[in-house]
């Protein structure tokens, strides 16, 4: 079930320390996309929850993990979690911390900070109805030993993908896909990275319609 990953508290009291938040809080920048358009840094969480006030997040993976140290055997929680509006903008992060909530606040931080803008269209040569329902075209991502292969599917195929990748494609709002997988997909949070690496490629090459607009 998706939640709200939006801290509306942290966002009441934000001050920019960045001259990209200041722009945002200022006006100056109006959408996220032109953040990316203009390859500006994105260094404070706050800009997201700022631009994107629908963003939610899903837990994908939590656990306890342990470490030797000096002092003896340390035990933090681990949570993976996916942030995204449901409309062209996903992330995936990591957190770690003695305390869940605290290693939970720590992902849902990172995968903002992590946040791609993700390129929808309609790619399937068998619909070409021109909605923005799945991937442009066929897109290729890996993380660690994972690789993910996406396809364009026709409206209605819905996501044909592990748990893990429907849950990134889902919250990038992408409603129909083929995926394959390769790899160690037990691995949450490589097969969710992989799937984000594979999503922000789509960004990353200009289309004809790309041509047209511009």
């Amino acid at each position: 079930m998706s939640m709200s990953a939006v801290d509306k508290g942290a966002l009441e009291k934000w001050v920019p320390r960045t001259k990209v938040g200041k722009m945002v809080l200022e006006g100056k920048i109006t959408s996220l996309k032109e953040i990316f358009d203009k390859n500006l840094p994105l260094l404070e969480p706050e800009i997201v929850d700022y631009l994107l006030p629908n963003l939610k997040y899903e837990r994908i993976d939590a656990g306890l993990v342990q470490k030797m140290t000096d002092a003896g055997r340390r035990t933090r929680f681990r949570v993976v979690v996916v942030v995204g509006n449901e409309d062209g903008f996903v992330g995936v992060g990591l957190g770690k911390a003695k305390q869940y909530v605290e290693a939970l606040n720590k992902a849902i931080r990172d995968a903002k900070l992590n946040i791609t803008p993700v390129k929808r269209g309609c790619g399937s040569w068998e619909c070409r109805c021109g909605e923005p329902h799945s991937v442009p075209f066929t897109v290729v991502g890996k993380s660690g030993s994972v690789r993910i292969v996406i396809k364009p599917a026709p409206k209605g195929t819905g996501l044909v993908a592990g748990e893990v990748a429907k849950v990134v494609l889902r919250l990038a709002g992408i409603r129909d896909a083929w995926t394959e997988t390769f790899g160690e997909t037990r691995t949450s949070v490589n097969f969710a990275k992989a799937t984000l690496n594979a999503l922000r490629n789509t960004y990353k090459f200009v289309t004809s319609l790309d041509w047209l607009r511009g």
